[in-house]
């Protein structure tokens, strides 16, 4: 069960990850296009577990090894950011939100 709180803070670190991916990307990134699908913090606020969704899909691997390796460049980006509301910035795990794919490949066997 998540509290207010988690569910507050989880919608503040999407919006400003979004942010930071929309406007660094195309240095960080080589151009790729990220966008923060789903925040989920843990009770504590120690970590946040973020789902993105990469494009394109020919270069994915790559595009999430490269965010992995930046991780700490951008959890520093988001504490600049959220300085003001957090006094603790939580540890970023990244994983890849494949739920797109999913309803792609659903709706392609149903046309079928």
């Amino acid at each position: 069960m998540t509290t207010t709180r988690q569910k507050r803070i989880s919608r503040l670190i999407q919006k400003e990850l979004g942010d930071i991916f929309q406007k660094k990307g195309h240095s960080l990134f080589q151009g790729a296009m990220i966008t923060v699908t789903v925040v989920r913090v843990t009770a504590d606020l120690s970590q946040a577990k973020v789902y993105l969704s990469l494009f394109p899909p020919a270069k994915r691997d790559d595009i999430f090894s490269a965010v992995s390796e930046k991780n700490k460049t951008i959890r520093h980006e988001l504490a600049k950011r959220v300085k003001d509301q957090l006094r603790i910035i939580p540890e970023l795990k990244f994983f890849i939100d494949d739920s797109l794919d999913y309803m792609e490949n659903i709706e392609n066997l149903l046309n079928t």
